[in-house]
This record gives structure tokens, sequence and C-alpha cells, in this order.
């Protein structure tokens, strides 16, 4: 059964593309940290953007970075069926262990149409292939509702887990009933981690992770103290890791010449920001995605401060592994330059 701390990497980009040089670098660091595994080309690692000659070529390097090390998810989800059989073929001949199938999105079938036209196809061609459903309404528009995930759960033996980020504890238990205690239920909400896991009715077995990306030991360690139940511990890491997981996803209301608007900053590009703070090797976002705004960016800035001041141990691996100085980088405001727009 899938448990622990899962990575869902960010895809570092240079001038040429993807940066093979940096994605070695970065998988060095998860591997060791200890994460149970990684997931190549999810959502955080831009999926959406990427070609798939480049999205098959980042799976395939983290495929053979993690191979007898650590587990391989390969993102294969798509809002075409075809496309996500197409992409678990490349994945299963790269040696992954599990494909994660994201609902479709914008085209929006009912969860009916998902079990059926969508889950149910890959599951059937890939028999020995884990496949791992993505619920994540607010960003699809659509929903795998737990009554067929109970029905994927008990009639396909490798649909065993779901990543569940409906932010929907009720609909979270309601999937435990149904699906059973052998089912999986990953966190796809780093804040609501811990929850997850520690709920009776819930009972998550790990997360797949953004803000990994910059703490995997520490998440990892949470997430293992949470499965062991040592409450305490698990309490107090989500406590150190409170500040990074309150900026998955951040929204300011900027002034624009016509009045005011909600600027939301969404997954990666919060994330992006504070690697490039701390001087890992991650590039910008690709367009539609930018940068953030001033006062998203400041936001980003004083969490990551705050981390590095009450609970360096934090972010010590990232100064270990990239040889980093985060004290001199907090207080270098000319690596802020380029990480924000000036104006609205």
């Amino acid at each position: 059964m899938l448990a622990g701390c899962y990575t869902a990497l960010v895809t570092p980009f240079n001038e040429n593309g993807v940066d093979e040089k940096g994605l070695d670098a970065l998988l060095d660091f998860q591997v060791e940290a200890g994460v149970k595994g990684v997931l190549a080309v999810g959502t955080t690692g831009e999926s959406p953007t990427l070609s798939w000659r480049e999205h098959n070529r980042v799976v395939e390097m983290t495929a053979g970075k993690c191979r007898g090390r650590c587990h391989c998810i390969a993102g294969t989800g798509s809002n075409n069926t075809k496309e996500a059989l197409e992409g678990t073929k490349h994945a299963e001949k790269a040696g992954v262990q599990a494909v994660l199938l994201v609902d479709p999105y914008y085209n929006g079938p009912s969860s009916l149409e998902i079990r059926r036209e969508y889950v149910e196809p890959v599951a059937r061609a890939f028999p020995d292939m884990a496949i791992i459903p993505y619920v994540i309404p607010g960003r699809t528009g659509a929903q795998l509702m737990p009554q067929d995930i109970g029905i994927l759960a008990q009639k396909f033996s490798n649909v065993s887990a779901v990543k569940e980020a409906t932010g929907n504890l009720e609909n979270m238990r309601l999937t435990r009933s149904i699906a059973g205690e052998n089912f999986a239920i990953l966190s796809g909400d780093d804040d609501k981690t811990l929850t997850m896991m520690l709920d009776p009715g819930i009972r998550a077995c790990g997360v797949i992770s953004v803000m990994s990306n910059i703490a995997p030991k520490a998440v990892v360690e949470m997430a293992d103290a949470a499965q062991k139940g040592d409450r305490a511990k698990a309490q107090n890491l989500e406590q150190a890791l409170k500040p990074l997981f309150g900026i998955v996803t951040v929204t300011t209301t900027e002034q624009s010449p016509h009045g005011q608007v909600a600027c939301r900053a969404r997954n990666p590009l919060p994330v992006k920001t504070l690697m490039s703070i701390l001087g890992m090797p991650v590039g910008g976002c690709r367009q539609p995605l930018g940068k953030m705004t001033r006062k998203g960016l400041e936001m980003v800035r004083k969490a990551l401060e705050q981390v590095w001041r009450e609970n360096p141990e934090i972010l010590a691996p990232v100064a270990d592994c990239f040889g980093t100085d985060i004290e001199a980088r907090l207080n270098d405001a000319s690596l802020l330059e380029g990480l924000a727009y000036d104006s609205y």
C-alpha cells in the first residue's frame, strides 16, 4: 500500500527548456532526504505546459534516478483518455511504479463517465500498474466521487489509492467507508495532511506534497510520526512547517487602474519562488503562469524567514545539499529582483 511522503516535484526550466542538470540535482535532494517516492510531471511539475516529448523525458529521468531507491509515480492524466493511455504506456516502459490520473479538466465529465470512460480503460490496459485517481475539483471542474472510487477499488486490484484534494473531510470519510481499510488515501493538500492522517474516519496514510520540494526531510518525518502514532512529534513538525504549508497558494488584493482586484498565485508559482530565493536550481514558471505580485512575494519571503528563524533545521538540508547561505540570501534584496511584477 502506498504510504508516507511523496514529493510532487517541480520541473526546473532554463532558457533551453527543461533544465536536466537541475532536475538531476533536485532528484538527488529528494532521494537523499528519504522520501517514499517522487511524482514526476504532476500539475506541480507544470504538466499542462510541457510537450509530450518533454513530459516523457522527465519521466524517464525521474524513473532512472529513483530506481532501486524510492518509488516513481508519473503524472499521465489528461482530459483525453487516448493521451492518458499513451502516457501510461510510456511510463510503464520507463519503469515507474504508479501513475496519477487527474480528473479530466474543462470538458468536465460526470463521476460515472470519469470512472467508465477514463480510469477503467487505463486500469484495464495496465493491470500491473498502480493507478491513482487524483481528485481536485477546484482545479478541474469535475470530481470522481467516493461511490465510483469504491466501484473501481472493488473491480480493479491496481486501483488501490486516491490523491484526495477536495478539501472536504466528509467526502474523505465517505471514501474510507466505501473503499475499505486496505485502500490508500493520500493527502493532496499539505495543510490538511496531518488532520487527514489523524482523523479516525479518514486514516490517510501519507501525502503527495508540494512543500517537500523545499523541506522533504521534515515532511517525511511528520508523515512517519503520524503513521507510527507519535501524535506529539507529528504535531510539532506540522507547526514548524505551517508557514510553508500556508503559502502553497497566495492570494493578495491588488490595486488596478480600475479598482481592486484579487490576485491568486497558485501552485507551483509560490513554491518555485521560494526555491529561487533559496538558490535551488528551478527557474521560473511557464506561461501563462508568470510572477508573484510584490505583496505576494513579501508574503512568501516572510514565511521563509519565519521558518528559518524559528526552526532552521527545516531548511538546513537545502543549505547542505545546494551549498547555499540561507541567512545571506534572506538578507539580500537583490535576489528578489525579477521574482515579482513591478506594478499591476
